[in-house]
This record gives structure tokens, sequence and C-alpha cells, in this order.
């Protein structure tokens, strides 16, 4: 039984990131940046407006002004502001020569058929400077980001159409046991339905991964090796669960070993999730989590999500929040990291959620996030910051 950290050490180690492809910007939500992007151009690319209004030099302010044209956006100006003058300018027309200053169209009265008069007290100058923003050659989003809709909106705003990024981890999905039937059966005496491997299935698609499902292995050796080899034949993480106590049937790390994988670790000191293996085999990977409903969940989110991560490339590091916890927090065995389930309350505070142990996953219906209490520890005190992981 090794500590969490070192698991996720070895993690580390055995991680190779995936290859990388081109795909359409419409296409790479979700997926990470294989390579620095760099933009094409300054942004803005021009002196442009921040207002509707009429672009003239500050110093004419207090006299009349003639209006020498229409300047809509996308419409270069044509002629140079002078003395006196000024042109009609639309929010993100470009500035023409000459003018230093946009005045609101609010802040104008009209005197003529072509003159104006500015009617305020002051004003800004209501222009954005060429470049401000970025500039042509600037590095605009680095390797490793993960793509969001307002990293899409840098890409596009860059010229960068086809983005290359990692492929998405291809993960195929087992669950093991003769007592399991699917949803839509109903269960003899002796069986239950199976929940974890649709769980995972959410997880994994909420993971931005491609998710298969290869069904239910049962209790024999030449089943359970069939489907991992058939599992493992097309995917870059196998995922299967139950099978890795210490009961009777629980062959699975044998028959993992069979198929070819060189089981790096089988047990951590954490609860839930304590029987958990994770084996490797060239570049593919195999995490064998505990049947456990709430065990299969957190360690996918701890430990897979982690392995995701670093095959993708990605820097991003989960969702987390730091704040107080609501009440006070007590455990009775304190030989392994614990990581229990909290709500976040209108005072801003983690909250326990009821919680009876590793089989209870209705009781992260409720959750909001995951806190750890580590070895040794039997307390967290009212009021104690805690690093919330969300869910």
């Amino acid at each position: 039984m090794i500590l969490f950290e070192e698991a996720l050490n070895i993690i580390d180690q055995c991680a190779v990131p995936l290859l990388t492809e081109k795909v359409r910007l419409e296409e790479c939500l979700g997926r990470v940046l294989s390579e620095d992007v760099f933009s094409d151009m300054d942004m803005p690319p021009f002196d442009k407006s921040a207002v509707d209004g009429y672009a003239c030099r500050h110093a004419d302010l207090d006299r009349e002004l003639k209006v020498l044209e229409t300047i809509p956006a996308g419409k270069v100006p044509t002629i140079y502001i002078g003395a006196g003058e000024c042109s009609k300018l639309m929010t993100g027309g470009m500035l023409p020569a000459g003018a230093d200053t946009v005045i609101m169209v609010e802040d104008v009265e009209i005197t003529g058929t072509d003159t104006i008069r500015f009617t305020a007290s002051r004003t800004s100058q209501n222009y954005c400077l060429k470049a401000e923003d970025i500039t042509k050659g600037e590095k605009v989003l680095d390797k490793g980001t993960f793509i969001r809709p307002q990293e899409i909106a840098i890409l596009a705003s860059v010229g960068c159409a086809i983005p290359e990024v990692y492929k998405q981890p291809r993960i195929g999905i087992i669950s093991t046991g003769d007592e399991l039937v699917e949803p839509a059966e109903t269960p003899a005496l002796s069986q239950i339905r199976n929940s974890n491997a649709y769980q995972l299935i959410a997880q994994v698609k909420r993971a931005d991964c491609i998710a298969t499902y290869f069904g239910i292995a049962r209790d024999t050796e030449e089943d359970t090796l069939e489907i991992i080899e058939q599992t493992a034949a097309g995917s870059d993480i196998v995922i299967l669960t139950g099978g890795i106590s210490a009961g009777d049937f629980d062959f699975v790390p044998a028959v993992i070993q069979m198929a070819g994988f060189d089981i790096k670790f089988r047990s951590m000191a954490v609860q839930p999730g304590k029987p958990v293996i994770f084996a490797t085999r060239g570049k593919q990977y195999l995490v064998a989590l505990p049947g456990n409903p709430v065990s299969s969940f957190v360690q996918f989110e701890l430990l897979v999500k982690h392995l995701i991560k670093l095959i993708t490339g990605s820097k991003t590091n989960g969702t987390h929040i730091k704040i107080p916890m609501g009440t006070d927090y007590q455990r009775r065995n304190i030989s392994r990291k614990a990581f229990f389930p909290v709500y976040l309350s209108a005072e801003g505070t983690a909250m326990p959620v009821e919680y009876h142990g590793s089989a209870h996953i209705h009781s992260y219906i409720h959750a909001d996030g995951i806190v750890t209490i580590e070895i040794g520890e039997n307390e967290i005190r009212k009021g104690t910051l805690v690093n919330v992981r969300l869910v």
C-alpha cells in the first residue's frame, strides 16, 4: 500500500503525451493545444472608435465643426481632418488621419446640414490605439491550454482556423461481476444494476474524452481476459471496476498481467479507493477501480483525470476553491488520507454531506466538491480554510 502522492508520482513517470492532430476551429472545444499560438496581426489593427460619434481635433472642441464624411465600420477614411473639421464615425470604425478625439453623438448639437457643435464640458478620447491589446507576432495562447469558448475567440481573431491539438483519449470501460445486470433489466434476488459503467461513461465524456463501453465481464479468467484484450485493442486507457479486492473471485490482477500489462501499484492509503490498480502496456494504461460506486467516482476524479491531463498535455489542474469549513468535521480512522463530499452553503462555507461510506453514491447527488483530510488528522475545525475540488 503506497501513499496517494506516490501513486501520482508513478503516473507522472509513466504518462506519455498522445499524438497531435489538426482540427477545425468549430470542433476544438474541450481540446488541448499542442503548440503555442501567435498573432498574425496587431489588435486592434488600426486606431478605432469606441463609440458612435464624430472624429475631430481636441483643440477644436470649442468651435463649430464641418462634417466631411461618414465612416462606417469596415470603411477606410478618405479625408484628412484639419482645423475646424470632423467626420461622422461609427463604433469600430477607423480613426481618420488628423483626428485625436471622438466625441460621442450624445454630446453633439447639429447646427446645420453639414455642421455640428460639441455641447459637453469635457470628453475622453474615445478610441482604441492600434496594437494596444496584442502586437503582431505576440504569443496569445500557450501550448497545453485547455480550449474553452474564450480561447476559441482568440484563435479566431488571430487567424488560427485549424489549430493543432492533442488527440482525444479513447477510454474503454469494463464492469466485472456475475452479480451485475444492466439498468434496463430487473435484478434477481442476488443481483444489482450496473451503475458504475454509466457513471464512468459520463465522467469520461465530461473530461472531453471518447468513451466506449465494452460490457460486463463475468467472473471467469477467460471472459475477463477476452474483454480486457478486446477493450485494449482500441483504447488509450482501459478502466474496469470490481474484482480487485481479496475475494475468491477477485482474480482481475492476475488477468491484467496475462493481458501483458505491467502493474505499477495496486493499493493506496486512501479512503475511499484503497484497492486501485494502475498498469501500463507500452503507451497504453489500465486503471482498475473498486466496485463500490463512490470509490470509482472519487478515484476517477483524482487519479484518472490526472492521467488524462498528462497524456493530453494539459496545464490545467482541475477546478478548486479555497473556503472555510462551515462546521467541525471529525473521523475515527486516521490511518489513510480521506476524501469526503461537501456542499457549498449560501454563507460561502464547505458543509459535509451526510455520507455512509463508499457504497453511498446517493450522497454525491448533494455534493459540490471533495475535501481532503490527511493521514494522522482526525478533525477539521470550523473556520479552517479547506481546498474544495469541485465535482
